[in-house]
């Protein structure tokens, strides 16, 4: 992979606020972490929730004749695209969702179709950020940087991607994960070769130059596809999912890509709107066509099932323990090439912890499907009990949430418990626990840059998670500055 030297590495900050004011306006992808539909008020002594998700013969894009999307030029706006016109409360959220005080969000603005990156100012009131660059106070961990990965926001003009890309490389992170929004790449019916197809299959072949593994995650149906159109779900018909797995994979996508998520989250409602079963079952009737569809095309393209979002039963989740046994009542372990997905979020927890009760005087601590540690030692009880030992689970999000330097109230109290130091340091150290562990495989930190200062102004979730945020006075998190570190020694 392509690294920058020593002597350039820390022009990034400076890099970075030039590059972020260039990109105009960036709406991030909704994905919100641990606790509901792109934003979730989860009250501390809750439990987590859920979400679930075809039909066409693709075109490779070698043999296409529409006329190519012209090269974007370098302008002070980022065009919503994809995940950006989908951000809204239900669309694109993804991680644990908790509490059975659980609120919906309700009346989350919706980004205009082009925004522009604010001036990275801080919030007012604020604290300022102290973190430099620099050594760390104590040493970093011996990690293996090809295991690593990071979600990155693609809604984005050609140019701008590109500059994201670029910011990307000195994390020397090995992989990195984009979602592919159905709903946004073909929403006129199966077949369609169009323009946001053909400029995200250009960011695709974009991203895996500097040598970045790539793992696409696809979801979200589109309208044609489906008779419930509340929120999003699967497709009626789950052949159309595989369909058009297939006419990604027969484009210069399928050359670029290295492992594919077959969905997100389906144990949450609002992600599984539809008619198939909202259980385990329903999932693996979405599920096995499409393994057959990326069989059909490449016998190693890793193949990973949908991340499952931490969370309890409630009225429109299924926990997500339940729902990994349902999936193997309903035939997972026949599938010996794959890994499990998950998403292990440890809201305001170190990652060492395990349940319950560990800190005094907090309500986020009641319950294992808060705790890193439990939900990767549970998930992988029920994989042995299952015969099904002898493969990896993929780690496809993780990470935590702070809340510091936004001089306003978090949306969720345990936010407080974490300061962007700590975010670091819980990142790394789950990193490290990892790769200890012999049955996990690759883990993707919960996210690079899906903040901005709309989103920070509506204090939606996933800004807290994003480890390059231009709302701030230093937009590079100590998390992004810390493994941006970890390269260089390595290097």
């Amino acid at each position: 992979m392509t690294r920058l030297k020593h002597t350039q590495l820390w022009i990034i900050p400076l890099f970075l606020l030039l590059a972020l004011v260039a990109c105009a306006e960036q709406t991030p992808i909704p994905i919100i972490i641990t606790p509901t539909p792109d934003a979730t008020n989860v009250v501390a002594t809750a439990v987590p929730t859920q979400v679930p998700p075809s039909t066409d013969t693709p075109i490779p894009a070698s043999t296409n004749t529409s006329t190519p999307l012209p090269e974007p030029t370098s302008t002070a706006t980022v065009t919503a695209t994809d995940e950006s016109v989908q951000q809204d409360a239900t669309a694109q959220i993804t991680g644990p969702i908790v509490g059975t005080e659980y609120i919906e969000p309700t009346d989350v603005v919706r980004p205009t179709e082009t925004l522009s990156i604010p001036t990275v100012t801080n919030t007012p009131g604020a604290p300022t950020q102290s973190f430099t660059p620099g050594p760390s106070p104590t040493p970093l961990p011996g990690l293996d940087l090809n295991q690593m990965g990071l979600q990155l926001y693609s809604q984005l003009t050609y140019d701008d991607w590109a500059v994201v890309v670029g910011i990307t490389e000195p994390t020397g992170v090995g992989w990195i994960k984009i979602q592919a929004n159905w709903a946004f790449l073909q929403p006129d019916g199966p077949n369609d070769w169009n323009e946001a197809m053909q400029l995200f299959e250009r960011q695709i072949q974009l991203a895996a130059r500097p040598g970045f593994n790539i793992l696409l995650s696809v979801a979200k149906a589109p309208a044609w596809s489906r008779s419930v159109f509340e929120e999003d779900g699967p497709p009626d018909d789950p052949q159309a999912l595989a369909d058009f797995i297939t006419f990604m994979l027969s484009t210069k996508i399928g050359e670029s890509i290295a492992a594919i998520e077959i969905w997100n989250e389906p144990n949450l409602a609002r992600e599984w709107r539809g008619i198939l079963p909202f259980n385990g079952d329903g999932y693996m009737q979405l599920f096995r066509p499409s393994y057959d569809a990326v069989r059909a095309y490449s016998p190693s393209i890793a193949i990973v099932t949908a991340g499952l979002a931490p969370t309890g039963a409630l009225p429109d989740t299924v926990d997500d323990r339940d729902f990994l046994r349902q999936m193997y009542a309903a035939s997972l372990a026949n599938y010996t090439d794959i890994a499990v997905g998950i998403h292990p979020y440890g809201w305001g927890n170190p990652p060492d912890l395990r349940c319950c009760d560990q800190i005094p005087d907090r309500g986020w601590d009641d319950d294992p499907h808060f705790f890193f540690l439990d939900t990767i030692e549970e998930y992988r009880q029920i994989m042995i009990d299952n015969n099904h030992a002898n493969i990896q689970m993929w780690a496809t999000e993780f990470g935590w949430a702070t809340w510091e330097g936004f001089g306003s109230e978090p949306p969720e109290p345990w936010m407080i418990y974490n300061s962007a130091q700590a975010q670091a340091d819980y990142a790394l150290r789950a990193f490290e626990i990892g790769q200890e562990l012999p049955y996990l495989g690759p883990m993707f930190l919960w996210n690079l840059n899906f903040a901005n200062q709309t989103l920070v102004d509506q204090r939606d979730e996933r800004t807290s998670y994003s480890i390059l945020n231009p709302a701030l006075s230093s937009p590079e998190r100590p998390l992004y500055l810390l493994l941006a570190q970890l390269a260089q020694e390595r290097e």
